[in-house]
């Protein structure tokens, strides 16, 4: 029996960015010597994703002694050591794993920090690959994204599985169109959008896991 594929989206699903980038962003602002209305347009720039070229931006605004590029690695090198995922999710990686899933993570970003914070809270080494969008200019909700973090596991699309995300349009959408079987990581929040929703709706990623592994092969037989 080959083993079933199970994606996760990174950001405010294993870890929580949100959290993350607004305290970095209230302690950048107070180490510039920035104001208060400063610190909403900074959280602003990096809210939803953050490159490079956002920090040329940053610069130019404050005039900063420094460049664009030490900007950066500083503000990967911050978030990264900021950045963690539960310990009831890092165990339940492991337990998916020793149940025969094969583990991945999908995500958007930038190929440097998205890595970085893999490492840095456990998850690199408890899936068996990763694809970051940057790395081959394929983003969610785009199917060759899912296609190539399935192959990153040792998998492919037409086997089925599942993804798991926070995003109803990049993780939901994007995991039905690539023909997975999805989970909304909801936090308490009500389907968005008008069109079918998730297969199932979870308020955070450990209770994803924990459905997997009680229900993941029933709900796969029983939509075939």
């Amino acid at each position: 029996m080959s083993r079933r594929l199970v994606l996760f989206d990174l950001d405010n699903t294993l870890v929580d960015r949100r959290g993350t980038v607004a305290d970095w962003s209230a302690e950048f602002t107070a180490r510039h010597g920035l104001d208060g209305e400063e610190r909403a347009y900074v959280l602003g720039m990096v809210a939803e994703r953050a490159y490079p070229s956002t920090f040329e931006v940053i610069r130019a605004r404050y005039r900063l002694p420094m460049s664009p590029e030490e900007l950066w690695r500083t503000y990967c090198a911050d978030i990264a050591a900021s950045v963690s995922c539960s310990d009831e999710i890092l165990d339940g990686l492991d337990e998916l794993r020793g149940a025969g899933w094969r583990v991945g993570v999908a995500t958007n970003g930038a190929v440097d920090i998205q890595r970085a914070k893999l490492r840095t809270a456990g998850i690199a080494e408890r899936v068996d690959g990763i694809f970051v969008s940057e790395e081959a200019d394929a983003r969610k909700p785009q199917r060759r994204h899912f296609a190539l973090a399935a192959a990153r596991c040792g998998a492919v699309l037409g086997d089925g599985g599942w993804m798991i995300g926070d995003n109803p349009i990049t993780d939901i959408g994007g995991g039905r169109s690539a023909g997975l079987h999805t989970i909304w990581v909801g936090d308490s929040r009500s389907w968005p959008l008008a069109d079918r929703g998730p297969d199932h709706t979870v308020p955070h990623a450990r209770a994803a896991i924990d459905h997997l592994l009680l229900h993941g092969a029933d709900d796969v037989r029983a939509t075939a």
